[in-house]
């Protein structure tokens, strides 16, 4: 009853009001259509608007929005000025103190590394305290010519927001660090080049106060209408560019940039060419965005003077600007038909906003005050009229930009690459104090493990190294590697890649070339130190080995048992010894030559038969021999410093370093193995290997990463 009384309640209520309810839902629902009808009316009206905006600029410019609002011009990134002077002497020094003191007047947020190993650049850095530091640890050549390659990769690994490699004389001004400012900005990650401007003159006045001179005559210089335009002489299409680039995970191209020596042409276009083609990165040219002068120097012959060397007679390095077209024809750098200059912008500032251009494409993209960019986003940002656009379009359009470079004609390298210096020079440029050359004989089948070699002796801080080849391939593979060598007069034939190793006539052939390039260098007043390539050096051994005095070939025992003599017959070891340049030694060494000559061995043998008898008759002890005719001693060194590769199997060692290291070893002899790849293995997975073949570089502690499946 209770609930069909309640029932009967409720029923009778809705009959009271639904006068009042059924007009008010009518209401609502058509309340409801109409604003479904506006908002399909408004979507329509922006969506038509959208076109119409996409479309504007007589079809011509397609202007995402790149920026939003907030950003700051107090605000910026952290940034790493990277350089490679010369010694700071002269008018190189003043003009490249004068660009440096540029670069740190432009904000606080910039410090600058120097690639450098002479004295007179940690002295130049002193002043700046830690804002200005010099890195000696890239690979440079036997003449202190940095490599461009190694440079980059050393700039890649700085922890600032903006790497910039730049030439040591450029003068910057304030829009250029505006200009990397809105870059910074950029969500996409990008590449910006800029080339240089040549001022006949200096038209700035460097007051006593250098960062307040570098705001007031930037200031004065880009005022100047026309200045730019009618007083600088571009270098476009030459030698002096500006790089920089936001530091990221990303690559600034697909590929191994080639051992390019710098200063000397083609590296730039190299890399910018495999940028365009990798299409990793927006690239950007700014070369008439902001200033980067320098001023010429009449009686400077850029590029292409002697640097470092006493010899008059050698007036200029062409050898390394042909090495570097070799290398850039090698490695492709000339297929400029393969970049996608799709990928090119050009950027402008334009009504005091920046704009990106693609003359390839006819398109701009309008930056406005940036806060955040993204070419996924479209709309328009920024204050820029379709007229101002249109100006600023055409204006870039008619200005040559670096993608016109490819159209050069392409340089032509000679057939060969060949160092213009002679033996005697090469010992006179090398030697170290006490007239001791490091001698090194190699192949081309050798070319990595002499790499590995070299880079050792450089990290121990030993320059006074000299190659020899025995092929013309290793001898073009050294002269393009910076590497001091002299190619051998009488080559010998049929040297094989793979089947060179002990016992076959290759390795006969090969090793006899080393005595009698000892024996030659010996007959010109020098002390020689001979080193196969496969001898991992731990430490300097020259300061022990030159104590054994005169008239003395100190030598490597090859003996392999524990206990026992070590100067037994045929242990000498002919793959590391020392000799110096005294009238006995050289009549000793010309009775191994003469003895090899006829032998139908290696010229081992030669140096045990002729210097302690066939047989062991003139053996002395248990480490020494003594030749009656020149009265020539003969020592054998003591294995646990010097072991050779079969010596209580420390090659098999779970840390061969170590265990060599404890011993105090000096050396280690990777041989006793059958086989270049056997020996290559042996070599790199053991840890004592200083050459990374992926990156073409020395392994520094920055980049301590040996890729080994690039060996087997």
């Amino acid at each position: 009853m209770f609930c069909n009384s309640e029932t009967k309640t409720k029923t009778a209520a809705m009959q009271l009001y639904s006068p009042l309810f059924f007009p008010f839902f009518k209401r609502l629902a058509l309340g409801i259509w109409l604003v479904w009808l506006l908002g399909i009316f408004l979507i329509g009206v922006s969506f038509y608007a959208t076109q119409m905006l996409s479309f504007s600029v007589k079809d011509q410019l397609k202007k995402p929005k790149l920026f939003g609002n907030g950003f700051s011009d107090s605000s910026g990134p952290t940034i790493t000025i990277f350089a490679a002077p010369r010694p700071f002497e002269g008018s190189f020094g003043e003009r490249q103190g004068l660009a440096i003191r540029s670069w740190l007047g432009l904000s606080p947020d910039i410090d600058v590394v120097l690639f450098s190993q002479d004295p007179s650049a940690v002295f130049f850095a002193t002043a700046f305290g830690s804002r200005v530091s010099v890195e000696p640890n890239i690979d440079f050549t036997f003449l202190g010519t940095p490599f461009f390659h190694s440079m980059v990769a050393k700039a890649q690994t700085s922890n600032s927001d903006v790497s910039v490699l730049i030439d040591p004389e450029l003068i910057l001004f304030p829009d250029f660090i505006s200009t990397l400012r809105f870059a910074h900005k950029l969500d996409h990650d990008w590449l910006l080049i800029a080339s240089s401007q040549n001022l006949s003159y200096s038209p700035v006045r460097w007051g006593a106060d250098w960062k307040k001179s570098v705001a007031d005559e930037g200031k004065k210089l880009t005022s100047q209408t026309g200045f730019l335009a009618q007083k600088l002489q571009r270098e476009l299409c030459e030698r002096r560019m500006l790089m920089a680039w936001n530091n990221c995970n990303l690559p600034l191209h697909n590929g191994v940039l080639p051992p390019f020596l710098y200063r000397k042409g083609i590296h730039h276009h190299w890399l910018l060419t495999e940028a365009l083609s990798s299409d990793y990165r927006l690239i950007i040219d700014a070369t008439w965005t902001f200033s980067n002068t320098y001023v010429n120097d009449i009686n400077h012959v850029y590029y292409e003077l002697m640097e470092a060397s006493n010899h008059s007679d050698i007036e200029k390095r062409n050898w390394e600007f042909m090495g570097n077209i070799h290398l850039g024809k090698l490695y492709g750098s000339f297929s400029f038909h393969e970049a996608n200059y799709s990928n090119l912008f050009r950027i402008s500032k334009c009504g005091g906003n920046y704009l990106l251009i693609n003359s390839e494409q006819d398109v701009a993209f309008s930056l406005g005050d940036p806060v955040s960019f993204s070419l996924r986003n479209q709309g328009i940002s920024g204050p820029l009229t379709e007229k101002k656009i249109l100006n600023c379009l055409n204006v870039m359009k008619s200005r040559q930009g670096v993608e016109n470079c490819s159209q050069k004609d392409q340089l032509q390298s000679s057939d060969s690459i060949s160092l213009p210096f002679s033996l005697e020079q090469l010992l006179s440029m090398r030697a170290d104090q006490n007239k001791t050359i490091v001698l090194a004989v190699a192949g081309y089948s050798y070319k990595d493990m002499l790499m590995s070699w070299v880079c050792r002796l450089r990290h121990l801080q030993i320059s006074n190294f000299l190659v020899c080849a025995i092929d013309h391939e290793i001898y073009e593979f050294a002269v393009l590697q910076g590497i001091p060598v002299l190619e051998y007069a009488d080559i010998p034939a049929n040297v094989s890649f793979d089947d060179c190793h002990f016992g076959t006539e290759c390795f006969q052939k090969v090793t006899k070339v080393k005595s009698r390039m000892v024996l030659q260098i010996l007959k010109l007043g020098y002390n020689v130190l001979l080193s196969d390539v496969d001898v991992y050096w731990f430490k300097n051994p020259l300061p022990l080995l030159s104590s054994f005095g005169r008239a003395t070939l100190v030598a490597q025992s090859d003996e392999y048992n524990i206990t026992g003599p070590i100067n037994l017959p045929r242990r000498l070891n002919s793959g590391f010894y020392y000799v110096q340049s005294d009238d006995t030694t050289i009549a000793a060494l010309q009775k191994v030559v003469q003895h090899a000559s006829t032998s139908n061995l290696s010229e081992q043998p030669s140096f045990y038969d002729t210097l302690c008898g066939e047989g062991g008759f003139h053996r002395l002890g248990d480490d020494r021999c003594l030749e009656p005719e020149t009265n020539m001693t003969v020592h054998f060194l003591d294995r646990d410093l010097f072991p050779n590769g079969a010596y209580q199997n420390l090659w098999e060692e779970r840390n061969v370093s170590e265990t060599c290291m404890k011993r105090g070893c000096f050396v280690i002899h990777n041989n006793w193995i059958s086989g270049r790849r056997k020996k290559l293995e042996r070599q790199v997975l053991s840890g004592l290997w200083e050459y990374d073949v992926g990156t073409r570089m020395c392994l520094q502690n920055w980049h301590r990463t040996t890729r080994l499946t690039s060996y087997f």
